[in-house]
């Protein structure tokens, strides 16, 4: 018999959806107020980002839920980064040195749609079209509008876990009542979202098993498989100057920029005119907010209270890993939710931000440095040095993406590393002039103990 426990969830995409899980599966009477439409019985909104990379973090909280088995059957594996440099030559770099180093493409709302299903066969409730307007942190009391007929009501919301994603209205409630200083650095480049169709009989046009980048230095499009045969393509673009979305507007201009910078991508997206005018072009940033929990009254989650750029695939993933290390904190702190939102926040502020910074560094590395031949060198020497030194030389990609290692441990560890790789080949430009000997001691000597996963 489900004990008389209720807790509000506000959101129910990705993070909320899964949070739902793990809260009914405790036996608490979980509520998610949702703004938007019920994706399973409507299409998400044209523009909005539908190919995501699932990787080992977001992986064990699904398989901690017995779920993935289910997931798998949505997920495409990409083994590397497929290049398309200049003049239409191809160069495939691995994710990781083990077959088993891929990460995975996935639907946005085929994810949704399936973790959804799972909170309501758990117990949870699901409200729709229910716009969160403004939260009394006092009474734990929340405003919500019908975004349909209108209607206002109050609800007393306490416990209140906010998963609404990087405009969180909770946490815009905080900084309007709670004098809090949010951040939000807003990249000067957007995004716009285009499609490469399948080929005919549902063949994929391109590789299938990759994740195709078109890197040019300031700006890169990229394409990611899907289980229909298409392709979801993304260009990353500066806002302003030359090249830019605002130096597009006219189909002249952006046909030429396709002409000059992706040949071979323009050949394949037939419908780049309409969909690129037609879909709106996305902002991207950093949330910094100081204070994620008020009491045992609120707490702020995934986006809402950590939201990153996109570029090492993680804001999925990092807010899979948040719903896995708040159901921990309640494992140890029962239902006294000002000890478990204070220890979540302890002991996930310090990988928010440096997965935040990780973010930032790795758009770099996708649209430049990846054309490097020094970049490759050094990916190559990391390898190696992993298979030297086992559990105590990884490389920083994989401590993120395969390896449950603290995101701020992998940082601090990826720094050291860096600078042992910068060190080794400042004089050389292939493997076998790596003097592999003074390799080995200085990652004894830097690195110390092998890594214990978290």
């Amino acid at each position: 018999m489900r004990a008389n426990k209720g807790i509000t969830i506000i959101g129910a995409g990705l993070a909320g959806s899964l949070l739902a899980i793990f809260l009914a599966r405790r036996d608490f009477d979980v509520s998610v107020y949702e703004r938007r439409p019920d994706l399973r019985r409507q299409d998400l909104p044209a523009g909005r980002s539908i190919n995501l990379a699932l990787a080992h973090r977001g992986i064990r909280p699904l398989k901690a839920l017995g779920l993935f088995e289910e997931v798998r059957k949505l997920l495409i594996p990409m083994r590397g980064r497929l290049l398309h440099v200049e003049h239409g030559r191809l160069e495939l770099v691995r994710y990781g040195r083990t077959p088993a180093e891929i990460i995975h493409s996935i639907s946005r709302p085929g994810l949704n749609r399936l973790l959804m299903d799972a909170a309501e066969a758990a117990g949870a409730r699901l409200l729709f079209g229910q716009r969160c307007d403004d939260v009394d942190f006092h009474s734990g009391a929340v405003l919500f509008t019908d975004e349909a007929t209108g209607r206002r009501q109050v609800v007393n919301a306490a416990p209140l876990i906010a998963a609404d994603g990087g405009g969180s209205a909770v946490r815009q409630a905080m900084v309007k009542h709670l004098d809090i200083q949010v951040t939000e650095d807003i990249l000067p480049h957007g995004y716009k979202e285009l499609s490469i169709p399948a080929a005919a009989g549902g063949r994929h046009q391109l590789e299938r098993e990759a994740l195709h980048i078109w890197p040019r230095g300031g700006y890169m499009l990229i394409a990611l498989p899907n289980l229909d045969g298409s392709f979801t393509a993304t260009l990353f673009l500066a806002n302003r100057g030359a090249p830019s979305f605002a130096a597009l507007q006219e189909p002249e201009a952006l046909l030429a920029f396709f002409q000059k910078e992706f040949p071979d991508a323009l050949s394949l997206i037939p419908n780049l005119q309409e969909e690129f005018y037609r879909h709106p072009t996305g902002m991207m940033g950093t949330v910094h907010c100081p204070q994620w929990h008020v009491r045992d009254r609120t707490l702020l989650l995934g986006d809402a209270a950590h939201a990153i750029v996109p570029f090492h695939g993680q804001g999925m993933n990092c807010a899979f890993e948040d719903c896995l290390i708040l159901d921990g904190c309640i494992a140890e702190y029962g239902d006294d939710w000002e000890k478990v939102f204070a220890e979540f926040t302890r002991l996930r502020r310090p990988d928010a931000e440096a997965i935040a910074e990780m973010a930032l560094e790795n758009y770099a590395e996708m649209r430049d440095a990846v054309r490097d031949p020094k970049f490759q060198l050094q990916k190559q020497l990391g390898f190696l040095l992993e298979e030297r030194h086992p559990g105590r030389f990884i490389p920083r990609y994989s401590m993120v993406m395969f390896h449950h290692l603290p995101y701020a441990e992998a940082r601090r560890r990826g720094l050291i590393q860096q600078a042992i790789l910068d060190e080794l080949t400042a004089h050389a430009d292939a493997i076998g002039q790596v003097n592999l000997l003074h390799a080995d001691e200085l990652i004894r000597r830097k690195l110390g103990d092998t890594v214990g996963e978290a």
